[in-house]
């Protein structure tokens, strides 16, 4: 008796993984939003578009990487122009994206998989973290969405429709070890690739972080959090550090200096204005030049001063301040220029 009982059970889950499995892919097949990674192609077209859409996704809302994709596919259209690219020029692509290291990764992925994988992304799953840039979570979902694999990838947007649907709230609960072992409840099918992208999707267009739209999600009768009404999801404790900095721009006539960042772990080897880390309080925090700006857990407090000098010195590069678009210059930097530039 003990042992039909289980079996019941185990039935009864089976079913309803089921069920919730294919509410998901109906929905996904008539909701899905048209992303240019998505459009059908071949399997190399789609290895490639997959890993660069996953790089750039990385700390990135859709929106912001739609367009950014397109043009780098447009003028790096394959694995092999884009192991052979030159540097500068793939930076440029990238500008305005942030976390550069993530362009110079997937370069040298493009390289390992050229030179040693006969241009082919690898289908083993311990054979892709070992490609730079490429951890647990991007081998999941190129595993799944490449190579239709029966594992699910935890992003934001899945783990808070994981945390949604058992009503997960305890510190202890929502870890991410927990969450490996709670995810079974999503069932497993043989559509493996779109029901991974499926879960996204109903993270980013439904069950949103602040205010979900239950009346449009098609699994609220699968859902805890709908039952009792209780949508809140607890913040990830993220510890924001406070920072302070010095940058000096150097003007001579209409030229300013930038120079190779290579003192400051963010944004390293890029071109930023010569700046140094000051402690507070600091009496130069009282300049009227200041600015702030945010970077990962950063609060950086930026004081700006103004140098003109008539000698220019060796080191870093001297460029128009009319033409800094010219040049592969990161966001921060523009930013610290763009609030000062009508005091030059």
């Amino acid at each position: 008796n003990d042992l039909v009982s289980l079996l019941n059970i185990i039935s009864r889950l089976h079913m309803n993984n089921l069920i919730l499995t294919k509410k998901i892919l109906n929905w996904y097949d008539n909701n899905k939003r048209i992303l240019p990674w998505r459009k059908k192609c071949s399997q190399k077209k789609r290895e490639y578009f997959t890993l660069v859409s996953e790089f750039m996704l990385q700390q990135t809302q859709v929106t912001t990487v739609i367009p950014y994709f397109n043009n780098f596919i447009a003028d790096i259209p394959n694995l092999n122009s884009l192991a052979r690219i030159n540097e500068k020029k793939l930076l440029k692509h990238w500008e305005g994206l942030g976390y550069y290291l993530r362009a110079k990764n997937l370069k040298k992925t493009a390289k390992i998989i050229v030179d040693n994988y006969q241009g082919k992304l690898p289908s083993d799953f311990e054979e892709l973290k070992k490609l730079p840039g490429i951890g647990d979570y991007t081998a999941n979902a190129i595993s799944a969405i490449v190579f239709n694999k029966p594992t699910i990838p935890l992003d934001g947007n899945i783990e808070r429709v994981l945390k949604r649907i058992l009503n997960l709230k305890s510190e202890v609960k929502t870890k991410k070890e927990n969450l490996h072992k709670q995810k079974k409840v999503f069932g497993q099918t043989n559509r493996s690739n779109d029901y991974v992208q499926a879960l996204m999707e109903i993270g980013a267009l439904i069950c949103k972080p602040k205010i979900p739209h239950c009346n449009k999600c098609p699994i609220t009768k699968n859902c805890l959090s709908y039952k009792k009404k209780d949508f809140k999801i607890k913040p990830k404790n993220k510890k924001i550090i406070n920072k302070f900095y010095l940058a000096t721009l150097y003007k001579n006539q209409n030229q300013i200096l930038l120079i190779k960042n290579d003192k400051f772990k963010f944004l390293k080897n890029l071109l930023i204005f010569p700046m140094r880390e000051i402690t507070y309080p600091d009496s130069l925090l009282k300049s009227k030049n200041k600015l702030n700006l945010k970077m990962s857990n950063m609060n950086m407090n930026i004081c700006i001063d103004f140098v003109k000098i008539k000698k220019k010195p060796k080191n870093g590069l001297w460029i128009e301040s009319s033409k800094l678009e010219n040049y592969m210059i990161p966001t921060f930097t523009k930013k610290i220029f763009a609030s000062v530039k009508n005091n030059l």
